[in-house]
């Protein structure tokens, strides 16, 4: 039978029943001849040639089942090369800068997202086996383990792209698979001004706000770019300072070189050996921190966080799940009480409001841009209530014909409180910064 690819926009794309049984029998064959266990060991170009010989000649004993052209042998050489040496179907999206996202909602449906815009793509793998070997690989590679008594993980690639696996009995559809792409070059402050997240004036004010040692905490929703963010706000930590990080899947960029990276670790097969994100805040304030950067507060970890931040560790950095800066202090007030410690509510947030200097809003639009909504100074407490004064904000005002985005960003005519750490960190700011009257338009 002589496979029909004319209609399809090439031969990667059609992946039908016969290629992949083709494929399959040709892998097998690979890890009949090949010792896999070596690969790594060896060198890629060595390893290819290799791979290449010998699937010339396993082709050569199936050739009569499907015939292949030059093109098709070529292509399948590549896709040989991805099962091998890389993670198969998935391999041609992590070579792409411009796809961030990568979504497996089941072995034959894969979406990825590019400039913003999920789209279904036409890779697949062949079937649940396949996609759990390659789920396997990733998950091994950083020392975690997957199957029916722990059916979910949080991983990472080589490149530092952060991967969640969930897998049946708690997928019903079969094994599920997302991951979240970082460029391989982290962003710029000045990247996101060309993107239009924010201006230059407001990009100015936030690396104020980290050289002057302020507390910050980055909120937005899924997608929304926190990490991206706090990473780019890294970067602005003098090169003398020591930096902790702590995540849970190490996946910040940060290029000082007096930094000190901190991952936690689940429970093994037993159910023991866990080291919490809270172990780990708990630990650093013992390492000598200038920074604490903690990738992402979500449960008792927080009051750990604030304790540093109250104690003498300023310009600490986190990042929250919340869709405004008020409901990201309420999030925070509830992780506190995770930490099943006696304390009133009130005290809970005099806590926080003596903690926190500014809390910066982000979110994603649905043209797919990201961003900046506001930054909010925490001023204090009225009564039982935490202040906020917002210094500037983004406000749309309408969508494009092609379906940008439109809108202005606008400060508010608030002198912030922190200009006067400015003035002793030696920052000068321009005070026209902060004129109402000015608008910028995007």
């Amino acid at each position: 039978m002589r496979l029909d690819y004319d209609t399809a926009p090439g031969f990667r794309e059609r992946a039908s029943d016969d290629y992949f049984e083709l494929k399959t029998r040709i892998h097998d064959s690979l890890l009949d001849l090949m010792d896999l266990t070596m690969i790594d060991s060896l060198d890629k170009n060595l390893v290819k040639s290799q791979i290449r010989t010998l699937v010339k000649r396993v082709l050569e004993e199936q050739e009569n089942r499907v015939p292949l052209n030059l093109t098709e042998r070529e292509n399948l050489f590549s896709e040989i090369e991805d099962e091998v040496l890389g993670l198969g179907p998935l391999e041609p999206f992590l070579k792409d800068d411009t796809i961030s996202d990568i979504l497996v909602n089941s072995y034959k449906q894969i979406f990825i997202e590019r400039f913003g815009k999920l789209e279904l793509s036409e890779s697949k793998f062949k079937d649940d086996v396949h996609l759990m070997r390659i789920i396997d690989k990733i998950v091994s590679s950083v020392g975690r383990r997957i199957d029916e008594s722990s059916p979910m993980v949080d991983a990472r690639l080589s490149d530092g792209s952060r991967v969640n696996v969930i897998i049946p009995p708690l997928a019903i559809d079969g094994p599920t698979m997302s991951i979240r792409r970082f460029g391989r070059d982290p962003l710029m402050l000045k990247d996101l001004i060309l993107l239009r997240s924010f201006t230059k004036e407001i990009g100015e004010i936030m690396q104020g706000i980290v050289k002057a040692k302020l507390n910050v905490l980055i909120s937005g929703g899924t997608g929304s770019g926190k990490t991206t963010l706090l990473n780019c706000l890294s970067q602005s930590i003098p090169e003398e300072e020591r930096i902790v990080t702590i995540e849970d899947a190490a996946e910040l960029q940060l290029k000082q070189e007096h930094l000190v990276r901190l991952e936690s670790r689940p429970a093994n097969i037993e159910g023991k050996g866990e080291v919490t994100t809270r172990d780990l805040v708990r630990n650093s304030l013992r390492m000598r921190p200038d920074r604490i950067v903690v990738g992402e507060v979500r449960g008792a970890e927080a009051f750990d966080m604030l304790q540093a931040m109250n104690t003498g560790h300023e310009g600490s950095l986190t990042t929250i799940h919340a869709n405004s800066s008020r409901d990201a202090l309420m999030r925070l007030e509830s992780m506190v009480a995770m930490s099943k410690l006696e304390i009133s509510n009130e005290f809970t947030r005099r806590f926080i409001s003596s903690a926190l200097d500014i809390i910066i809003q982000i979110s994603r639009f649905p043209d797919g841009t990201r961003k900046l909504l506001s930054i909010q100074e925490l001023t204090g407490m009225e009564g039982n209530i935490i202040t906020l004064q917002e210094i500037f904000s983004f406000r749309q005002t309408g969508v494009a014909e092609d379906g940008k985005v439109q809108g202005h960003f606008k400060f508010h005519g608030v002198r912030p409180r922190f200009l006067d750490k400015f003035t002793v960190a030696g920052i000068s700011v321009p005070r026209e910064i902060f004129d109402p009257d000015r608008i910028f338009e995007v």
